[in-house]
């Protein structure tokens, strides 16, 4: 019999993962953190060493009040200043005191702080720099997102954590970035435990605005419990976290999926999410239109998280995604006949 179950399986999967190929883009088309319209000219100019399109496009998001769009750029815009940093040098030669060149700075401190074995005293150092970044525009949340990160590298207790939280809440109570920031710090792995980090995310989704992103937090909280606890694998989720919770999470972020386009890259770090905690779950159907949705956004979190190769890891999960749909789909489809009731 279990030969037999083998042969079916392998003839399912045979027959049907091609087809199952449908609306998922080719390998080859498919992009790693992949930068918007806005974000490309900026990257290119810097590339040639030119920081004007980056001042102006932080600039914008500054006068604008695009705080998603701010934060998102200040963080791509410091990674490429890590291994590109003529560009970001000759800004700030030439404006010193600019609050988008402060903001990049802090945020670039903190990256550098983070890869060193002396992460905390290196970060402890740092925090001038955010002050100033805070100062320099005091709408801004973003600085206190890094204040956030800073404070789980430098080992901040709860009551510093609580303090900073309260001053991002009161600058913009349903910024994403700060709510991600929190959760980390939240979370078992770091100050937190399993309990905490989806109390947290749940009543922060229930209060989300239609369409937020935050409400994606539950999906992050099940990724913490699924990437840090040995017994949350699908065959039984043993004791800490309800298999019922995380599926809620999953539930919710598919909803919230549903409410962006195909294919559009703003949500494509959550859907790429979203199908490592479905893939988790074993819900492959659900997982295979996650990745239709994602179209050719891969991002490097969370597959980054599990691989030195994410968006080979990317690939190799579409494939294996397809493989396990097909494997469970009739051998042959059912013909029915009129006038027999089906038979």
């Amino acid at each position: 019999m279990a030969l037999l179950n083998a042969l079916l399986r392998a003839a399912r999967m045979a027959r049907h993962t091609p087809r199952l190929a449908a609306g998922l883009p080719p390998d080859d088309e498919v992009l790693l953190d992949a930068p918007d319209d806005r974000l490309a000219p900026a990257l290119v100019a810097a590339g040639r060493g030119e920081y004007d399109l980056a001042a102006k496009l932080l600039a914008a998001t500054r006068e604008s009040a695009e705080w998603e769009n701010r934060d998102r750029y200040v963080m791509r815009l410091a990674d490429f200043a890590q291994s590109r940093p003529e560009w970001f040098t000759y800004w700030q030669f030439a404006a010193p005191h600019d609050s988008d060149a402060l903001l990049v700075k802090a945020q670039l401190a903190v990256d550098r702080g983070w890869e060193s074995p002396a992460r905390a005293e290196l970060l402890r150092e740092v925090s001038p720099l955010i002050a100033a970044a805070a100062d320099s525009d005091p709408r801004d949340p973003v600085p206190w997102r890094i204040a956030l990160d800073h404070a789980r590298g430098t080992n901040a207790p709860h009551t510093v954590f609580e303090e900073l939280w309260a001053d991002a809440v009161r600058r913009s109570p349903h910024h994403y970035g700060c709510h991600v920031a929190a959760l980390k710090y939240l979370s078992a792995a770091w100050y937190g435990s399993h309990r905490e980090c989806f109390d947290f995310a749940e009543r922060a989704a229930q209060d989300a605005l239609p369409g937020s992103l935050v409400q994606a937090l539950p999906v992050r909280a099940a990724f913490a419990y699924l990437t840090s606890d040995p017994s949350g694998g699908p065959a039984g989720f043993a004791g800490l976290v309800a298999r019922e919770r995380l599926d809620t999470a999953a539930d919710l972020a598919i909803a919230l999926s549903y409410e962006y386009a195909a294919a559009d890259p703003w949500p494509a770090e959550v859907r790429n999410l979203l199908v490592y905690v479905l893939v988790r779950l074993e819900r492959w159907t659900d997982a295979l239109e996650q990745l239709r949705r994602t179209g050719p956004y891969a991002t490097s979190f969370p597959w980054d998280r599990v691989s030195d190769d994410p968006l080979g890891q990317f690939l190799v999960l579409r494939d294996g995604v397809r493989i396990e749909v097909a494997s469970a789909m009739p051998l042959r489809a059912r013909r029915v006949h009129e006038g027999t009731g089906g038979r």
